[in-house]
């Protein structure tokens, strides 16, 4: 695919504006507090994986109205702890997957929690954890569930599964709780902005190819999935356009961005269909912490891939060396 975006000189300038609602915070307080005057009742409980190198938990924690979500934790084998703590989110329509396959980042000596997403995990990635609450009519995928109010939106609830993904993670002895990084790729990098922006005493965060941002552009400017299952709502729902925007203005990962205070490494493809280049710039130069911005100028959604976990390897060691 050939570049088809902003060029990236107008790409590092680019900072549209929102139609950001007056009550965004006091919506997420009520949430926030909504979500945990439910009991958090994390636990862990040891599973085998065959591996010598690490050890892992399969986790369980109170999410969004007390709903159980499932997660992975993992450590070293033989750590003691505290140890610093990574934790994870998946990509559209993933989910935790099997433990054998999330060996990165306890293998560099961490500690590891990889949040399931609420009714995803049949897409590139198995997962567990339903989805009890309903929705109004939807288009096919999870972009349109519950669009037509905040309040019954299917990513508040992700994102406040999120913020208790990190809290329980946190509960586990063997992680630091003061040395926390958040994490993720494309939907995950999406989450990892709402959190870096809900949480403010995060180590760092480290969004990748950030997907839910810039929703306005994004529907217009690509025809991929999962953006176009917006578009195609609307195709259906004529009429309905003030309605979704102001669902979705609650929801911009542009405005997390603009909340946020911990260090934080981007990255973006510049020939990206699925998360426009623009779009996730616009979370980047939105970001109110110290940023970076890795460009990966003849890469799609795939980034860059090994190189930047390489990247982003090097970049959590320092992040959390400048920490203390």
């Amino acid at each position: 695919m050939a570049l088809f975006d902003l060029s990236l000189p107008e790409l590092r300038t680019y900072r549209p504006q929102l139609d950001e609602p007056d009550d965004f915070d006091a919506f997420w307080v009520k949430t926030l507090d909504d979500t945990r005057s439910h009991d958090l009742a994390a636990s862990f409980e040891p599973v085998e994986t065959g591996l010598t190198g690490m050890r892992t938990w399969d986790a369980t924690f109170a999410g969004f109205g007390g709903h159980p979500i499932k997660g992975w934790f993992s450590a070293p084998a033989g750590a003691e702890g505290p140890l610093p703590l990574i934790v994870q989110f998946h990509g559209y329509n993933g989910g935790r997957g099997l433990p054998h396959t999330r060996g990165l980042w306890p293998l560099a000596g961490y500690a590891h929690f990889i949040m399931d997403v609420r009714g995803q995990g049949s897409g590139g990635n198995v997962g567990d954890t339903p989805d009890p609450a309903g929705s109004g009519p939807s288009v096919a995928g999870f972009m349109t569930r519950g669009i037509e109010d905040p309040r019954s939106y299917y990513y508040r609830r992700v994102y406040a599964d999120a913020v208790r993904a990190v809290e329980a993670a946190r509960t586990h002895p063997l992680a630091d709780p003061s040395r926390t990084v958040v994490l993720g790729g494309s939907q995950g990098g999406g989450i990892t902005l709402a959190v870096g922006g809900l949480l403010p005493d995060l180590v760092a965060i480290a969004p990748d190819v950030p997907f839910l941002c810039h929703f306005e552009r994004a529907v217009t400017l690509t025809d991929s999935n999962p953006y176009a299952e917006i578009a195609r709502y609307l195709k259906m729902h004529r009429g309905k356009e003030h309605v979704v925007r102001r669902t979705l203005s609650y929801f911009d990962g542009v405005s997390f961005a603009a909340r946020g205070s911990a260090p934080a490494l981007f990255s973006a493809g510049l020939m990206d269909q699925v998360c426009p280049p623009s779009t996730v710039f616009a979370a980047y130069n939105a970001y109110a912490g110290r940023k970076g911005m890795e460009v990966y100028s003849f890469n799609g959604h795939e980034g860059g891939d090994m190189f930047h976990e390489a990247v982003q390897l090097r970049w959590v060691r320092e992040a959390l060396n400048d920490a203390g």
